[in-house]
């Protein structure tokens, strides 16, 4: 897989018509200004090295996952809502530690080292499709709730990855011919959410890290033992957002998450590049777009107010967003900022979300089929109406109370 330009147009011409209708339908808009990202920029990366993010706060914030936090009085943010969020995030935290002394950042700033290397004798695959349907079930043995394939997509790919000794750019390699992505889907719990913002419900995302963790690292084995390569990754190498969304595992939202049909947006994503002979899934549509074009729940909840109002726009309003995509684009910084001075994430974008439902009662599901219908205002105002997205006393949890 040869190093591709930093400018689009010089890896993947404009005309090319299967790439243009493959975008229409995913609900890409590229545009001829498109540069691939720099890990560097991304706005956790900015927190150790750009001085106008750097912030005594900040710091803190990443140092919390340890015994460093400062517990408080008030609800979901005291000792035991700590101690359950970084109880949580405790795997994923050892995978990123593991081999820190050769400065490497497992999962965050570089993908999974390998545990054994492939095979020598490599399993002969006549029927790519039956192989894909063995791969999901596999990964579904091993915790992933949602599996789809895409095929490599050079410009998800960030130009550069960050260097976590130094915060420089170095390189972002990966071995030639691995053309497919296996992109899998992590399920947040429903009553975590409804605390946000919390310590709390900190330990929903951290679930799903830690869990993905896991997984990524017993697929990406499993692959290599069929004597294919396989690179297990997170939130490294590339943006899973856009793969998730060509894998076909939902549509992109104005909260700028991947909203799945069977969790909302209540999902981590992760990823394996692999060789592995293997199908593609095709990008799913079910009316997301549309609604968020008449729903602003998101943005008007957000308390520094870093989600776009409108319509989508192409760039952002600092250099944590990618250029040269037309999408909703948050204010990275603004958001941040927020989740700094609570010591905690945010996400009450995920939690306000009308998407954001138990999918698994009947009712919830005929409030998300008329989302993707005419009657999608009617859906909204309900949602409202009824109260559905406020939060939920983190107490409520603990006691082991009623989700709604």
């Amino acid at each position: 897989m040869s190093q591709t330009p930093n400018h689009y147009p010089a890896n993947r011409p404009p005309d090319d018509d299967g790439q243009r209708l493959a975008d229409e339908a995913a609900g890409f808009e590229v545009g001829p200004d498109f540069e691939r990202f720099d890990q560097r920029n991304d706005i956790f990366s900015r927190a150790f090295w750009d001085e106008t993010v750097r912030t005594d706060e900040a710091l803190e914030f990443f140092r919390g996952h340890g015994h460093a936090f400062k517990a408080r009085t008030a609800e979901g943010f005291q000792q035991r809502d700590f101690a359950l969020r970084n109880a949580a995030w405790s795997v994923a935290d050892d995978y990123a530690d593991r081999n820190r002394p050769n400065g490497l950042r497992e999962g965050f700033q570089d993908p999974q080292e390998a545990r054994y290397p492939p095979a020598e004798q490599r399993l002969a695959v006549a029927d790519p499709d039956a192989m894909t349907a063995e791969v999901k079930r596999v990964a579904r043995m091993f915790g992933a709730d949602l599996v789809g394939v895409t095929a490599y997509d050079p410009r998800w790919v960030y130009a550069t990855r960050t260097d976590i000794k130094t915060f420089e750019a170095k390189p972002n390699d990966l071995p030639a011919g691995l053309d497919n992505v296996i992109v899998m889907g992590h399920g947040m719990d429903y009553g975590l959410v409804q605390a946000y913002p919390s310590a709390l419900a900190g330990a929903a995302v951290g679930m799903g890290y830690s869990g993905e963790a896991v997984t990524v690292a017993q697929l990406s084995q499993f692959i290599r033992n069929l004597g294919y390569r396989a690179v297990g990754s997170m939130n490294d190498t590339a943006l899973v957002i856009p793969l998730a969304v060509q894998a076909g595992l939902g549509e992109y939202g104005r909260n700028q998450m991947v909203i799945t049909e069977e969790f909302g947006p209540r999902v981590r994503f992760s990823k394996i590049f692999t060789d592995l002979p293997l199908v593609h899934d095709k990008p799913k549509r079910f009316g997301v777009t549309e609604f968020c074009t008449i729903c602003q729940r998101c943005a008007d909840a957000c308390p520094p107010k870093a989600l776009p109002i409108g319509p989508p726009k192409v760039g952002g309003a600092n250099r944590s967003a990618i250029k040269g995509v037309k999408k909703w684009t948050a204010d990275c910084e603004k958001c941040f900022g927020f989740w700094t001075k609570m010591r905690s994430d945010c996400a009450i974008c995920m939690r306000v979300c009308p998407y954001n439902k138990d999918f698994s009662r009947p009712l919830m599901r005929l409030a998300r089929r008329l989302a993707g219908t005419r009657l999608r205002r009617v859906m909204l105002w309900l949602d409202i109406k009824l109260g559905y997205g406020e939060r939920v006393a983190p107490g409520t949890w603990w006691r082991g109370e009623g989700k709604r």
